[in-house]
């Protein structure tokens, strides 16, 4: 079995983050199918107090914010680590439709922030 990857904690102290058998809890999920989605990027994780956790805004009421998975893939794909998705992906932009990339995602603004994540490759 691989290795979680986990981010460093670069979040805001007021950032929402839920411990991972929580979020495994409001998935629906086992323990096992959520560390699955830190290992295949769907989610990623940050450890504090040695527990891993996860931002709360990456989830809502149906699961997992439709578009991050993509986002993240989009972001590896540039050459982004972890610890730099995390920061981009909660980084203040004004000309953004919910000011942060992932309240856009959760506002159902995928394709621009996948537009500017793109953007960011080249």
């Amino acid at each position: 079995m691989s290795a979680i990857p986990v981010a460093d904690d670069v979040l805001e102290a007021e950032v929402a983050v839920l411990p991972l058998p929580e979020v495994a809890t409001k998935l629906g999920l086992s323990m096992n199918k959520a560390r699955q989605l830190l290992r295949d990027g769907q989610l990623i994780a940050v450890r504090r107090d040695g527990e891993l956790m996860v931002p709360a805004d990456f989830l809502n009421g149906n699961g997992v914010v439709k578009g991050l998975a993509g986002t993240v893939t989009v972001l590896a794909d540039s050459g982004f680590d972890r610890t730099e998705m995390l920061r981009w992906l909660f980084a203040a932009d004004e000309s953004l439709p919910g000011i942060t990339p992932i309240n856009a995602l959760r506002t159902s603004h995928g394709t621009e922030v996948k537009r500017r994540a793109q953007a960011m490759a080249f």
